[in-house]
């Protein structure tokens, strides 16, 4: 029985970049002068993180969140703090906290999400889950759940393993809430400490963050079309 071999970090780094060009050839042209010189303002909620502000998955987040909002999109960011002042959805019988109504309003309000978790277990956090439970109050909406919202999806994990299995569930979820993930979805190892500071050391990295914003803008601007 041949034992198994993990894949040297060098593939995984060569396939997402060939994905990363594949992309951005399909989809040239200049978003960040269209959106930010432009009043047609689309909002973007970034949602996610962990219990430590500082962790890697919040700063991808915000880093890929600012790509947004310097293409000229409002945006908010739900992270650790909020995050861990959410209750168990449905769990306090006098029913959602301000933080949970403030959620579900972001929600509400939302042309775009970019939806960011670390790869636990080989899977979302139950932190990351919970909030996105919450998204659950907008059942009886016009707008169903993320009914036709672009939603970008971002992983960090310590190793390569946890962020396919971890971006795959994402997908699954954001399928059954209606909304279209971007074909990009960014699955980062950051065992290495690539992200400090707010900064990450990793140029491609960088890249794949751009880019995943780059294709919620472009998504939020077409969720009206019949």
């Amino acid at each position: 029985m041949l034992s198994e071999r993990p894949c040297p970090d060098k593939f995984y780094r060569d396939v997402m970049m060939r994905n990363i060009l594949v992309i951005a050839i399909h989809f040239e042209a200049p978003l960040w002068t269209v959106m930010a010189n432009t009043n047609d303002r689309p909002f973007i909620l970034g949602l996610g993180g962990t219990t430590n502000p500082a962790s890697s998955t919040e700063q991808a987040l915000a880093i890929s969140l600012q790509a947004a909002a310097d293409a000229g999109a409002e945006t908010e960011l739900f992270g650790s703090k909020r995050l861990c002042d959410l209750p168990h959805y449905l769990s306090d019988p006098a029913g959602l906290n301000d933080t949970g109504r403030a959620l579900v309003e972001s929600v509400r309000r939302a042309d775009g999400i970019l939806l960011a978790s670390p790869g636990y277990h080989g899977t979302i956090s139950g932190l990351v889950k919970n909030a996105v439970d919450y998204i659950e109050e907008t059942a009886g909406d016009d707008r169903v759940y993320l009914d036709g919202l672009p939603v970008g999806l971002i992983v960090t994990a310590y190793g390569w393993q946890a962020t396919g299995s971890t971006l795959a569930a994402m997908r699954s979820i954001v399928h059954a809430l209606r909304g279209w993930p971007t074909p990009l979805g960014v699955g980062i190892n950051a065992s290495g400490g690539i992200f400090r500071d707010g900064v990450c050391a990793d140029d491609m990295v960088n890249e794949q963050l751009h880019l995943v914003a780059q294709q919620v803008m472009r998504g939020s601007h077409r969720r009206e079309f019949s």
